[in-house]
């Protein structure tokens, strides 16, 4: 197996494409399986935006998906499956119904229309065409973190929001990642300083190695009463599961928004993750699954936090600053 990059294209099978619109001030990242992935998802936000989300439960009959969406520009967003749609239909992808195939393709969506970024789009919104975009460009190996695709225009209470990613190997060998779009109504650091509420799972210095200050302000600090916020994302393993154990990961993705956001899944959040399994390694032991729940939790908590430390503020008047701007030498 090729070393990790500590993404999720460390999964095998796996690729990620960003569209990216810095005027917009918003984006789409689509993840793409080589072949259909069991998958499910939870959503435990009081907010949710999807489609085909419903599918995704356990006792539903479809067990497979092509692609997941995660995309900005709330419910005008929705628009970015259907691109993602036709072009996997393009290349023959989909669930066959009779001589018919249809690709199926969840999707969540984050609240990111109060950034700054131009949203006079028009009749139409981008977003069909963003996410055909972010399909065409969908490849395995490195892809671009914080203000980057979904990552875009997400912001949080204290620093502008990103994209992240994060992945670890269980002790049988079975790979685990996240990513994760960073939109949160709460906040990902602590108190007023540079140092992620994740800081305890943090691997190498992925998030600038602050460690957590002597005292932790657990004041709750909000970007707003009545403003919807939305931290979007998936878990994907090489671990052979059942729809119900993909169920169960992406619970286990949800303890990682516990982990690393304060506070998390509040009745003007979204917050929505996704599961898949590539089926690349066989398991079938209680033991196996898990850990990957716990890897599940970790990755999730670490993605978020690198998705706010690698972001950068729009260039818009009045763009909510990044971590990096305020502290530029803390790394």
């Amino acid at each position: 197996m090729p070393d990790l990059i500590n993404l999720l294209t460390d999964i095998e099978g796996v690729s990620v494409g960003h569209a990216t619109d810095l005027v917009l001030g918003s984006g789409v990242t689509v993840i793409v399986f080589d072949e259909p992935a069991v998958a499910s998802g939870a959503v435990l936000g009081g907010a949710p935006g999807g489609r085909d989300t419903s599918l995704l439960d356990p006792s539903m009959t479809v067990s497979t998906v092509d692609a997941f969406v995660l995309s900005g520009g709330s419910a005008f967003g929705l628009d970015a499956a259907g691109g993602v749609q036709a072009g996997l239909r393009e290349i023959g992808r989909g669930f066959a119904v009779g001589p018919v195939r249809i690709p199926i393709v969840p999707q969540a969506i984050l609240m990111d229309l109060l950034n700054g970024g131009d949203k006079d789009w028009g009749l139409h919104s981008p977003y069909r065409d963003m996410g055909y975009q972010a399909l065409k460009a969908a490849a395995k190996g490195t892809f671009a973190l914080g203000t980057a695709g979904a990552g875009t225009g997400a912001t949080t209470a204290t620093f502008k929001g990103g994209l992240g990613s994060a992945s670890a190997v269980s002790s049988a060998g079975h790979r685990v990642a996240a990513i994760v779009a960073v939109n949160a109504l709460g906040s990902a650091t602590i108190g007023d300083g540079p140092h992620f509420w994740a800081a305890p799972f943090e691997q190498d210095g992925e998030f600038g190695g602050l460690g957590r200050p002597g005292v932790a302000d657990h004041r709750m600090r909000l970007k707003g009463m009545n403003t919807p916020a939305t931290t979007i994302g998936a878990v994907v393993t090489d671990a052979q599961l059942t729809k119900a154990e993909a169920h169960r990961l992406s619970l286990a993705g949800h303890d990682g928004f516990a982990r690393a956001l304060l506070p998390a899944h509040l009745p003007l959040d979204g917050d929505t993750v996704f599961a898949a399994s590539t089926a690349k390694h066989a398991r079938d032991d209680i033991a196996s699954l898990m850990e990957l729940c716990h890897l599940a939790t970790i990755v999730m908590a670490r993605a978020i936090a690198r998705g706010v430390h690698a972001a950068t503020a729009l260039p818009v008047e009045g763009a909510q600053k990044a971590w990096r701007d305020r502290y530029p030498n803390a790394d």
